[in-house]
C-alpha cells in the first residue's frame, strides 16, 4: 500500500519553505528553503518582489517534488501558512499592488498608527483585541496606496501571506480566523468581522468581501490548477487546506494548547504566546486573539524584532549569520562590562534600537553579548507581562530559528527561571501547516508533531539573571520618554511595562539535547 504524503508550506518573514511529510509516521521526507530578499527603503520600509516570492514558490516545490520523485503523486493535500500581517493587495488584475508584498515589520505606517490609536485606540482594543499598530494590513494599505484605492481600482483584494500562497496555488481567495484577528479586524467576542475595524481604516469602500470568506483551518479551499501544476511541479488536483497564521501554526504543530505550554518564537519577530479560556475582564496584553474557538484564546506579547537584532548586527560586523554573533557573544560574561542594547531594530513601542553605556573599552564581543542578552531579555519581560495577566506560562516551549543554537535558549531559560523546552526544529509551521493538510483530508494528525527537548538554566547565574532583567526592565521604562522627545512625541506604550520577575527557582530535569 502506498504512503500517503502531507505538504506544508511556510512564507516567513525572512524565508519561503516546504516539505513533505509521510502522513503514517511524520517522517520529512522532503525539504526545501530559500531565503526572501527584502529591500530596505527609507522610513522604515520592508518589501519584497512578487517574481521573487513567485520564483521561491517554484524553487522550493520543484524541489521538493524531485526529492519525492515518483512519490510526488502520493501527495494526498497541501497546507499554507506564513507571516501575519503585512500588505498582500491585490490589484484589479488579481496582481499584487505596486508588484510587491509588504513585510509586517515595515515602519512606514507608524505615524498613522500612532494616530489612529490616539483617536480610537481605546475602543478598537475593546473590539478587536489589539490597538492599531504600523504593520496592519489596513494601516499600511491606507499609507501606501491611499485612502481611495478600493475606488480607484488600486486595490480589488486584500490577503495575508499564507492566502497568497493559497491563491496562487488554487485559484482561491479565502482566509481565517487566526489571521483576521490577529491584524485586528475580527470582534474578540463574536469572531465575526468588525465593521468599526473597517470603519477606522480610513479605505473608502473597504469592505470584508475583500479578504473573501472565513474558512475554518483544516478545510479544503480548492485544488492545484493545471497552470500552478506546471509552474510548481506539482500533479494537478491535490487538494489545498485551509491554515492559519504562522504562530498558531507551529503551536498545533509542537501541541502547545493541548499540554498547556507558552511559547517563545525566536524569530524574526519577538513574538510569546499562550492559549486560554476566555477572560472577563480580559488581560492587558498586547494582543487577544479569536482563532475560531469560542472558548479560547491566544494572548500574546510581541514586539517587531528578535533574532532581526541579532541578524543585523552579524551584517554590521561582517559575520556571516547569527550562530556567529552568539559565538562572540559568548566570549564576553553576562552584563557586556555594562553595555545595554535596546532591541528594537524595527521599531515597536516609540521605542528603537541603541546601545546604551557605550565605552571605549568595549569590544565587538561586547556589542554582541549586549545584542544577544537584550534579544533573550525582551522574551522574558513579554512573557512576564502575561504571566501578570494571569496566564499560565510556567511551561514554555521555544520555537523559530534562534531555538536551535542551544546557548541562546539556555540564556533565555535563565532569564525566565525555569527550564524550558525547545523545538529545533525551524520548519514547525511548515510541519503545523501539514497537520492542517491532514486534517482536510480525515488523517490522524497524532504522529505529524514535532520532537521536542529540555534545556535547564545555569542555576549558579540565577540571581545574575534576575538583576539583568531588573536593569533591562528599568532601562526600556527610562528611555521610552527619551525616544519619544527624539520623535517629536510622547510614546503611547512601551513594547510592556517593567514587570517585577522573581528570582529564579532550580528545578531539577534532566536535560536532553541532541
Amino acid at each position: 500500500m502506498k504512503t500517503q504524503l502531507l505538504i506544508g508550506i511556510d512564507l516567513g518573514s525572512s524565508s519561503l519553505k516546504a516539505l513533505a511529510l509521510e502522513a503514517a509516521s511524520g517522517r520529512t521526507v522532503a525539504l526545501s528553503r530559500l531565503p526572501l530578499q527584502h529591500d530596505r527603503l527609507p522610513g522604515g520600509g520592508c518589501e519584497v518582489g512578487a517574481p521573487m516570492i513567485r520564483s521561491a514558490l517554484s524553487s522550493v516545490l520543484r524541489d521538493v517534488a524531485h526529492q519525492l520523485g515518483s512519490r510526488v503523486d502520493d501527495v494526498r493535500a497541501i497546507g499554507c501558512t506564513g507571516h501575519g500581517a503585512g500588505l498582500y493587495a491585490l490589484d484589479a488584475r488579481h496582481e499584487l499592488a505596486g508588484g510587491r508584498a509588504v513585510a509586517s515589520t515595515d515602519q512606514r505606517a507608524a505615524a498613522r498608527a500612532q494616530s489612529l490609536a490616539a483617536s480610537r485606540g481605546p475602543e478598537l482594543l475593546a473590539e478587536v483585541g489589539c490597538q492599531p499598530w504600523p504593520g496592519q494590513p489596513t494601516v499600511i494599505a491606507a499609507e501606501l496606496l491611499g485612502s481611495d484605492a478600493v475606488r480607484r481600482g488600486a486595490l480589488q483584494r486584500l490577503m495575508f501571506a499564507k492566502d497568497y500562497v493559497g491563491f496562487l496555488l488554487s485559484g482561491e481567495i479565502a482566509t481565517d480566523a487566526s489571521d483576521a484577528s490577529t491584524a485586528g479586524l475580527l470582534s474578540v467576542a463574536t469572531g465575526t468581522w468588525s465593521p468599526l475595524a473597517f470603519a477606522a481604516s480610513g479605505i473608502a469602500g473597504l469592505a470584508p468581501q475583500a479578504f473573501g470568506p472565513l474558512v475554518r483551518s483544516g478545510e479544503v479551499i480548492g485544488t492545484v490548477q493545471p497552470a500552478a501544476a506546471s509552474a510548481y511541479g506539482l500533479p494537478a488536483g491535490i487538494p489545498v487546506a485551509m491554515g492559519a497564521i504562522d504562530l498558531l501554526a507551529a503551536m498545533t504543530a509542537v501541541r502547545a494548547e493541548e499540554r498547556g505550554r507558552a511559547v517563545s518564537v525566536l524569530g524574526t519577530w519577538c513574538v510569546n504566546a499562550v492559549i486560554g479560556p476566555v477572560l472577563s475582564p480580559g488581560p492587558d496584553v498586547a494582543s487577544t486573539v479569536n482563532f475560531g474557538l469560542h472558548d479560547r484564546r491566544l494572548y500574546m506579547e510581541n514586539s517587531p524584532s528578535s533574532m532581526a537584532n541579532i541578524a543585523w548586527l552579524a551584517g554590521v560586523l561582517g559575520l556571516p549569520d547569527a550562530r556567529a554573533v552568539v559565538d562572540l557573544a559568548m566570549s564576553v560574561p553576562l552584563g557586556a562590562g555594562g553595555l545595554r542594547f535596546l532591541p528594537f531594530v524595527n521599531g515597536g513601542g516609540g521605542v528603537t534600537a541603541g546601545f546604551v553605556g557605550l565605552k571605549s573599552h568595549h569590544t565587538r564581543g561586547d556589542m554582541a553579548r549586549a545584542v544577544v542578552d537584550a534579544v533573550a531579555a525582551l522574551h522574558a519581560r513579554h512573557t512576564a507581562r502575561l504571566a501578570a495577566g494571569g496566564l499560565p506560562v510556567s511551561a514554555s516551549t521555544v520555537l523559530g530559528g534562534g531555538a536551535s543554537d542551544t546557548r541562546l535558549v539556555r540564556l533565555l531559560a535563565g532569564l525566565l527561571g525555569h527550564p524550558v523546552e525547545r523545538c529545533a526544529d525551524d520548519e514547525t509551521g511548515a510541519r503545523g501547516a501539514a497537520i492542517y493538510a491532514a486534517m482536510s483530508q480525515g488523517i490522524d494528525a497524532a504522529p505529524l508533531c514535532a520532537p521536542c527537548d529540555t534545556v535547564e538554566p545555569d542555576a549558579g547565574q540565577a540571581r545574575a539573571h534576575a538583576d539583568f532583567n531588573a536593569d533591562f526592565n528599568e532601562l526600556i521604562t527610562t528611555m521610552s520618554p527619551v525616544f519619544g522627545h527624539l520623535a517629536g512625541h510622547v510614546p503611547e506604550r512601551a513594547p510592556a511595562p517593567a514587570t517585577p520577575i522573581p528570582a529564579p527557582v532550580p528545578v531539577q530535569q534532566v536535560e536532553a539535547l541532541p
